[in-house]
Parts: C-alpha cells; structure tokens; sequence
C-alpha cells in the first residue's frame, strides 16, 4: 500500500488563475475546430514585424547577464518615464528587470509583508494579486470597487503593511487622478504601508492624464511601481517586466531575483533594448488605435443596454450582469461551451465584482465583438441556464469545473 504523497498546505489554499482557466478552454476548443470569439485574452495583438536578431551580440545573449537587467535597457526605461511620464527614474539605483512583472509583484510581496499581516487591495484587482499574498501566508483584504479613496482610511488597521493599486485598472480602465494619488500617498505614508502601484496599461491612457505613483513621490519613498513591455509593447509572450522604487528596497528584490530568476531572457532584453525606439513608435499608434475601438465598443454596450464600470483606457470593459440568474462563472461557462464566446467572470477580480464579467477588446475585429456583445444580451434576457449540461461539456474536452478554495 502507498501512502499518499504531500501537497503543501499554501499550494493547495490557491485557486488556478480563472482567466487562464478560460483560456485553456478556448485553447483546447480551437485545436478541435471550433471557432471561438476570444475576448478573454489579457492583451492586444499589435501588428509588430520581427526584426534581424544578427545584429545583436548573440554569442552573448545565450548566456546569463545582469541580474538587475543589462544596463542599457534599464536606461531606455529611465529616458521612456522621462519622456512620456515626466518621472525621474535612476536606472542603476531605482530599477529592476525580471522576467515579467508577476514575479517582479511577488517579490515586493515578499520583500515589504510579513505572515498573518494584511494587504489591501481596490477592486476590481488582477486576479493573482490575492493567491500570492496567500502563498505568503499574508492576509488579503479588500477595497469595494465604489470607495473613493478619500474613504479607504477606514480600511487601514494595525496590521496593514501593503495596499495594491492597478492605474490603469484592469479590467475597468478607469485612471487614478493626480489628486487621489498624493491622498493615498499621504494617507499610506504617515502609517509605514506601502503603496504598491501596477502600472502595466500606462500607454493605454491616451484620453485620460495618466499620473506615474514615480511623478507623483520623485524619491519612491514608501512607493513600489511594477511595469511591463508585456502589455504596452504588445510582446505579452516574451515575459518582461520592471520594477522601480527607492534605492533602499532594490537590493532586497535583487536577492530575490537571485535565487529564483536569475536574469529575464538576454537575448531578448537585447534585442528590445536594440529596437526600443522602433517598436515603441510602431506600437504607441496601434495603441491609439485601441482606444479609439474601445469607444466605439461602448457605443454598441449603451445601444444593448449593458452597464459597466466607468473607464476609457486600456483594452477591456467590465460589464455588469446583475439579471443573469446564476454566477458570473455560470455565465462565462455557458457563454463559451454554447455560444462560443470567452470572456472572464468578474469573481476572479474581487468580492465586490461578482456580478460581472471582464471583456477584452484587443484580439476580435468590431464585427466580431457587436455578435458577442448581442449573445451576452440575448443569454441575460432568456435567463437559461443549465449546470448539468455545463459540466458534460466540460468533461468532454477533459476539464473539471472551476473550483475556487476561497469561495
């Protein structure tokens, strides 16, 4: 007889990444043929040509290099916040390059917050910010969607050492003002918290001033802003991200970058270091180009009577579905396996956000968004639902129901 092996009490109290659980399926339907209308993708498809990697050192690139990321890309950084941010940012004292921005939020996780303290987050929040303070042993707590932050002092207690911010927000694109920023700054500062700012759709703040938290305290005192190529420079799969704060805490992140990174890529950080210029003025239009669609989709979601949350950057909608009968999982399951369209329920994102569902833009033409949008209308309208049905779909292409361990 074997006995049964361990699995480790912080794994097992996460739940999977509801998003990428969606798109698994959408992965998985489309390999069999079926025509999927995919407005579940965390990104926009950017028509980015691929540029002559033997100009680069590419004997190099094979190897290891700067842990903290090759100096040369971390000043293109610096000169970009300059630029386009107007924030002063030391390239070798106040950034960090990682491979992507997940770890790069772990790490100041793990870095600023210790077990049993808590961390507030403003909903609606990306979805993995709450399961890794949960591998942290960390204790996270949550901002309503609707509180101004002139009201989130209420929320602070004894224990809060960190709150999260996502400016632009994803998923309703809603841009934090100058003056909410220097509040949570002063609100945040005088108690020793944190303020961690998730600034991954800056670009996308084309018909909205977009502040950096890095404008907003020059010497990053108390202040963490994580940034990714991923989402701005449309190169989402090459998993790139920085981070930028006060010189005292980047030597704590290094040693975690250390031991469980090492570097991002080399080739391909000099490859974006060697065609920064280029693809930053190939890809700032397209994303002008984004938000132009993203008005005209909220003109088809007031013809159809939808409500979302206010915003106009980045490249999704949040859109209630309060007269839908069952979940916003329910919905979104019901919505893919029958009609063939993917979207992400709005339980992933919150507490307060259950009764919606995340719409993103970026990889369906117009056409193709107005039939989706009209089935969504057509499923609330006809209130049918069937979970039964549901699950036999589901286990026909080898997936079990989604099942989240903190609901």
């Amino acid at each position: 007889m074997k006995v049964s092996m361990q699995i480790s009490n912080r794994v097992s109290s996460i739940s999977e990444a509801l998003s990428i659980y969606i798109n698994q399926i959408v992965y998985d339907l489309s390999r069999r043929g079926k025509d999927i209308i995919t407005l579940s993708l965390g990104e926009a498809f950017f028509d980015i040509p691929l540029f002559d990697f033997h100009k680069l050192d590419v004997n190099k690139g094979y190897h290891y290099s700067d842990s903290q990321g090759i100096p040369q890309l971390r000043q293109k950084i610096s000169e970009y916040y300059q630029k386009y941010y107007r924030a002063s940012v030391d390239p070798d004292r106040e950034l960090l390059i990682s491979a992507g921005s997940k770890p790069l939020i772990y790490f100041a996780m793990q870095a600023t917050v210790n077990p049993g303290e808590e961390v507030l987050i403003h909903e609606p929040a990306w979805l993995s910010y709450q399961e890794q303070l949960r591998l942290l042993d960390a204790k996270p707590a949550f901002i309503p969607f609707d509180c101004p932050v002139s009201d989130f002092e209420k929320y602070y207690n004894d224990s809060t050492r960190l709150i999260i911010i996502n400016n632009p927000n994803n998923p309703a694109g809603r841009v934090y003002s100058r003056e909410d920023l220097s509040l949570l700054y002063q609100q945040c500062r005088k108690r020793g918290i944190y303020v961690l700012v998730d600034e991954a759709y800056s670009d996308f703040a084309i018909n909205n001033e977009f502040v950096s938290m890095a404008e907003i305290v020059p010497d990053k005192d108390g202040v963490i802003i994580v940034n990714s190529l991923s989402k701005n420079m449309g190169v989402s799969g090459w998993r790139v991200g920085y981070i930028i704060t006060n010189e005292s805490l980047i030597p704590h992140l290094l040693k975690l970058n250390q031991h469980l990174i090492t570097c991002a890529p080399t080739i391909l950080l000099q490859y974006l270091t060697y065609y920064f210029e280029k693809i930053i003025n190939i890809t700032l239009p397209q994303v002008e180009e984004v938000v132009k669609k993203r008005a005209e989709i909220a003109k088809m979601l007031d013809e159809l009577a939808f409500k979302y949350l206010e915003g106009a950057s980045t490249f999704y909608f949040f859109v209630n579905i309060e007269d839908f009968p069952g979940s916003s999982t329910d919905f979104a399951m019901h919505l893919l396996l029958e009609e063939g369209i993917a979207v992400v329920p709005g339980s992933a994102y919150g507490q307060s956000t259950e009764r919606f569902v995340r719409v993103s833009i970026g990889a369906e033409s117009l056409e193709r968004i107005w039939q989706a949008l009209v089935s969504m209308r057509d499923l609330i309208d006809s209130k049918n639902f069937d979970q039964t049905k549901i699950n036999l779909m589901l286990s026909e292409i080898g997936m079990e129901p989604f099942e989240d361990v903190n609901g």
